[in-house]
């Protein structure tokens, strides 16, 4: 893990991202590019040429000072960082710049900043996360400590999934992280029968790894009313660090299993969320 890529819109949760990222950047020797899209009315935009310059010089002087006061923390001392500001367009631009300087890993708080002023546009995190091809980790708490040791990742069991999978194991094998596998049982038509669930969990595994099911990953069935539900009851019985979901990039939201779980994971999880996409 090299570089990490954290969106900011100078908000209280997006500090708490930004301290996480410190906290990888330091375990890992790892540069932080702090992000922040500006996003400019429709009014600015019809203006004419110079008044454009003039403007788009003063609230990129802003956005430095914003930065300056968000940057003065204790957390980043030794920490290489790097600040950009882009015009705000579309979502999947932070994606393009992810791509582009060869992020690692977004991490992003999970609410936008209110009362803030027009020209100045929320990171939506949910947007983010569907159009992101990197992990995108979704802070919700302050987490000066972060270290995560065991998480929870939703398996659905599909070989489209195992995407996904790898690349989970393979960042948190630089964590050094044990996986629960969590795959939730549903009533009604998506039910399946414990000899039913078991072959297809034998065939993912068998088709992910080719071999032998590493040590440190264990499969795990449970039973509940939706996904969302087991996930967090079987994280909170576990007490897991963290929640990991693969995601599709489809329009509306980020979907998983055959519902749009995805949103719910990131909008009611009292853990941190991690999103790999399939």
């Amino acid at each position: 893990m090299k570089k990490i890529l954290v969106p900011v819109d100078f908000s209280e949760h997006a500090g708490y991202a930004l301290e996480v990222a410190a906290k990888l950047a330091k375990d890992f020797s790892a540069e932080i590019i702090v992000l922040h899209m500006m996003g400019l009315s429709e009014a600015y935009l019809t203006k004419s040429e110079s008044d454009e310059a003039a403007e788009a010089h003063f609230y990129m002087k802003l956005a430095k000072k914003r930065y300056e006061t968000f940057l003065d923390k204790p957390f980043l001392k030794g920490v290489k960082i790097t600040e950009m500001v882009q015009n705000y367009k579309i979502f999947s631009e932070i994606n393009e710049v992810a791509k582009e300087n060869n992020m690692d890993l977004i991490i992003m708080g999970s609410h936008g900043a209110s009362g803030v002023s027009e020209i100045f546009v929320g990171s939506n995190t949910e947007k983010v996360v569907r159009s992101s091809d990197i992990p995108v980790l979704v802070i919700k708490e302050p987490s000066p400590l972060f270290a995560p040791k065991l998480v929870v990742f939703a398996c659905d069991l599909r070989v489209e999934s195992i995407k996904a999978y790898h690349n989970a194991r393979a960042l948190f094998a630089k964590w050094d992280i044990k996986l629960h596998l969590v795959y939730v049982n549903l009533p009604n038509e998506e039910f399946m029968s414990s000899g039913e669930i078991k072959k297809k969990a034998e065939f993912f595994l068998k088709v992910a790894h080719n071999g032998p099911v590493p040590s440190d990953t264990e499969m795990i069935y449970v039973s509940d009313y939706s996904i969302e539900r087991g996930i967090f009851n079987h994280a909170n019985e576990v007490e897991a660090d963290l929640i990991a979901i693969p995601t599709h990039g489809r329009s509306g939201i980020a979907h998983f299993f055959k519902g749009s779980i995805g949103e719910d994971v990131v909008n009611h999880a009292n853990l941190p969320v991690i999103t790999f996409k399939v």
